[in-house]
């Protein structure tokens, strides 16, 4: 099958097409015909940092994918072939970079129905992680947060696009997002925040500027440690702070004055540890899908490169890298050969 990975990590040019043998579902998998992808963070994060298995083979990165069920392990009750499907995978298993791309079912959403392939792929990961950070890590209830404010950082990327979707949509909550360029803050607003403000000047002055003297949450999705001080200082009493990034050193020692939280969001986990709600993403995911057909939320598709390829995921790469991107990046369908 026709693939996309790596055989020496490094810089997006590392990314090269490649072929491999077909995947075999196990007990709980189903076998996936991908048909369009989208690229995270982590993708950029694994490819630099993450080497090939010592055995030589290439290693294939992907983790959100939109395609049609073609097989089913033994022990699947969840789908059946021909039934058209989005999901973030796994880290611990190879990528959906792949024609072919075989993935637990309890990870697994129905796709919604009124999308297509590539609006949908742009979905999974960011859905979960924004859905998990908001009712699990924040704690904040469906239909709850009267009164109460949610401040994301980094409003405009992917996991920040959706979040902001499901505050505005899902909650009472004020929703605050922050931008610092007029059309990524376009899209902010576009996606439904109460207020946008710019987190290049000091938070607690913009914070102010829009009446809201502190927030009871916070979404910090993008260069927590730099951050982090003005953070803690726009937190109210009792307030928690939810991240997503990898800081690489973070005193927490001023939350303990505030009697604040701080949790971190990390989607993987479930599948990794197989913890006893893995099943909980097939469910969240099919509600998305189910809300995304209510016209409740949209996708987030911010830029789509045309076919899955090496030279397409090593643009995506490259766009990602520069922290300026809006929304998600799709790839879609295989092209010639």
């Amino acid at each position: 099958m026709r693939a996309i990975g790596y055989y020496g990590k490094g810089a997006a040019d590392v990314l090269e097409d490649i072929e491999l043998p077909d995947p075999v579902p196990g007990p709980r998998d189903l076998l996936v015909q991908v048909e369009a992808i989208s690229v995270n963070p982590v993708d950029t994060k694994v490819r630099a940092g993450v080497a090939p298995p010592d055995d030589g083979s290439a290693k294939v990165l992907g983790w959100d994918v939109a395609g049609v069920v073609q097989a089913v392990g033994a022990d699947v009750t969840l789908y059946r072939p021909g039934d058209r499907v989005f999901y973030a995978g796994s880290i611990t298993r190879p990528g959906g970079n792949s024609a072919l791309h075989v993935v637990d079912e309890r990870i697994v959403g129905t796709m919604p129905g009124t999308l297509g392939f590539a609006d949908a792929a742009a979905l999974p990961l960011t859905a979960i992680t924004a859905w998990e950070l908001l009712f699990d890590r924040l704690g904040v209830p469906r239909d709850g947060g009267a009164g109460q404010s949610l401040l994301i950082v980094g409003a405009a990327g992917g996991v920040g696009s959706i979040l902001t979707q499901l505050a505005r949509k899902l909650t009472q909550l004020r929703v605050i997002g922050t931008a610092s360029r007029p059309e990524t803050a376009e899209w902010v607003r576009a996606l439904g925040a109460h207020d946008v403000i710019d987190h290049s000047r000091p938070i607690a002055g913009e914070l102010a500027a829009v009446g809201v003297p502190a927030v009871e949450h916070v979404a910090a999705l993008t260069h927590t440690d730099q951050h982090f001080p003005q953070l803690v200082e726009a937190l109210a009493p009792q307030g928690r702070i939810g991240l997503i990034d990898d800081p690489a050193t973070l005193d927490v020692t001023p939350l303990k004055s505030k009697s604040a939280s701080l949790a971190w969001e990390f989607m993987f986990a479930r599948s990794t540890f197989e913890t006893a709600d893995m099943i909980k993403q097939h469910e969240l995911l099919t509600e998305v899908g189910a809300l995304v057909d209510g016209e409740v939320l949209t996708t987030t598709v911010g830029e789509n490169l045309g076919p899955i390829n090496a030279a397409g995921l090593r643009k995506a790469h490259e766009l990602i890298e520069t922290h300026r991107s809006k929304g998600k990046i799709v790839l879609s369908g295989w092209g010639e050969g």
